[in-house]
């Protein structure tokens, strides 16, 4: 059995949400390289920026209250204390609609479905968001290792983080919570149940 099926049999037996790079730590050494990846001025992104919810200064602000009552306590923990849910089994990991992902605390428009690939990691995975300024970069240390966190630019919730192994044209993969996105399907006109995705099936990711 590979390591990755094996990984897979793990994270479907385990009750408990996988972090650092949705892997147990049995795994680490196997995929550590594969984890970690450069700062974010050589990952190819045009700067560092801090979220707004760290510097106390989004544009969009909602009481903790608030988000407690309105939000699943999933999706406030992913969102509110940078959690990561169980891989394989979020709502939009498969899911092939056509139309666009929004983050599901503000409500912000973040990536199309056309951009939406299989990275056989367990979270949905995009190669480029609608537009630069929709999330924020922030180099993140936990677990031992070095990512670059991925946030909402408008209210600061946490969405994933970003990779170097992603799909042409960009080469990068936003591997995103599912529990951070909301989705509004296409016009019913445009709207379809095709794949939605523009570019082949990616292997042997786990990480998020």
């Amino acid at each position: 059995m590979s390591a990755f099926n094996l990984l897979h049999l793990v994270t479907k037996s385990q009750p408990v949400a996988l972090r650092a790079c949705g892997l147990p730590s049995a795994f680490h050494k196997v995929y550590h390289r594969r984890c970690t990846i450069t700062d974010v001025s050589s990952h190819g992104l045009k700067e560092n920026k801090r979220s707004c919810r760290d510097k106390k200064d989004c544009k969009v602000v909602f009481s903790q209250e608030e988000l407690r009552k309105r939000l699943t306590p999933l999706q406030y923990h992913v969102t509110q204390e940078k959690g990561t849910e169980s891989a394989f089994e979020g709502e939009y990991t498969h899911h092939k609609a056509q139309g666009i992902y929004k983050c599901v605390v503000c409500g912000t428009p973040l990536f199309k479905s056309e951009t939406k690939f299989d990275s056989n990691s367990g979270w949905p995975s995009f190669y480029d968001v609608i537009s630069p300024d929709v999330v924020t970069f922030n180099d993140d240390f936990s677990y031992g290792m070095h990512r670059i966190e991925i946030s909402c630019s408008q209210c600061g919730a946490h969405l994933g983080h970003i990779f170097d192994d992603g799909p042409r044209p960009t080469g990068k993969r936003y591997c995103t919570n599912s529990a951070s996105l909301s989705f509004k399907p296409a016009d019913k006109n445009n709207a379809g149940e095709g794949s939605g995705n523009a570019s082949p099936a990616q292997t042997g990711k786990a990480e998020l």
